[in-house]
C-alpha cells in the first residue's frame, strides 16, 4: 500500500474519503439535474469553459438519453458548441 493511501482515490471510495472536490458538478451545473424531456432526475450535468472563453453547461439524462447544451439560459446546438471549440489561430 502506498505511503498516503488515502491520497489515491478507487471507485468504491466516497468524497469524504478524498482530500477535495470528487466532482466535476459545481452548483450551477447541478441545476440541469432534472431532465427537460422525460423529467427523471436521474442526470449527468457538467460546466465547462469553451476554446473560445465561453461557459457553457451540458447534461445527459441516463433515462431517456435527451442531451443538451446551455449558454446562460439560451439552449446550443451540438454544432454551435463544436464550433465555439475549434482551436482559435
Amino acid at each position: 500500500m502506498p505511503k498516503n493511501a488515502n491520497s489515491f482515490r478507487t471507485s468504491r471510495q466516497t468524497s469524504t474519503e478524498l482530500s477535495g472536490p470528487a466532482s466535476l458538478v459545481n452548483v450551477e451545473a447541478r441545476n440541469l439535474a432534472k431532465c427537460r424531456i422525460c423529467g427523471s432526475e436521474r442526470v449527468t450535468a457538467i460546466s465547462m469553459t469553451l476554446t473560445d472563453g465561453s461557459l457553457v453547461h451540458f447534461a445527459s439524462c441516463h433515462h431517456c438519453e435527451n442531451r443538451w447544451w446551455l449558454q446562460g439560459d439560451a439552449p446550443l446546438s451540438f454544432d454551435h458548441v463544436i464550433a465555439k471549440t475549434r482551436k482559435i489561430a
